[in-house]
């Protein structure tokens, strides 16, 4: 089957179908890396840490808008 008659074929399918084959094909091109995954869950953790110590405060969502907004 070529990539023309995949392509016809799927067009041809009701919306909701061809959502489902879209989120599988994005899904199936951004596999997360494990290495990346178990560094940012590390790094989470360690802030969250420090969050709950009080070595670090809250930025509330006004300060961040500001930031954002120039």
């Amino acid at each position: 089957m070529t990539i023309k008659n995949i392509e016809k074929s799927i067009l041809q399918l009701p919306p909701k179908e061809r959502i489902h084959i879209v989120e599988h094909v994005l899904a199936s091109l951004n596999t997360p890396d494990q290495k990346i995954e178990k560094l940012w869950v590390a790094e989470s953790e360690k802030r969250y840490a420090a969050y709950k110590s009080g070595k670090i405060k809250p930025i509330g969502l006004q300060s961040i808008k500001k930031r954002f907004a120039r």
